[in-house]
């Protein structure tokens, strides 16, 4: 089966990277080069990190950090809503097995 990848050209901190994607996630590369390279500018304008280097690194841990309580909210977001439906499907079976008479 044949992918419809495409080059794409993105800018970060100054400098120009080419990666190959498939053409169905192009805008959100763009989207993610965009926000790395507002938060590499940053950290290199703020004076605290120094070298490209060791901004990439502070970057890429920061989004990790990111990411990962993201992952931890949505997975207690999921368990609320599980819970929440269990107790939605019980009151539905108590209420279908023993009917009030108005």
């Amino acid at each position: 089966m044949k992918t419809n990848t495409q080059s794409v050209a993105l800018t970060i901190m100054g400098k120009e990277y080419r990666i190959v994607c498939e053409a169905q996630e192009e805008e959100n590369l763009i989207q993610a080069a965009r926000q790395l390279d507002i938060q590499m500018c940053k950290m290199r304008d703020s004076g605290k990190v120094n070298g490209p280097e060791r901004i990439a690194v502070m970057a890429a841990l920061n989004l990790a950090h990111e990411l990962r309580a993201a992952k931890e909210e949505n997975a207690a977001l999921a368990q609320n809503l599980e819970e929440c439906l269990a107790s939605l499907s019980n009151k539905i079976e108590n209420v279908l097995e023993n009917p009030q008479t108005s």
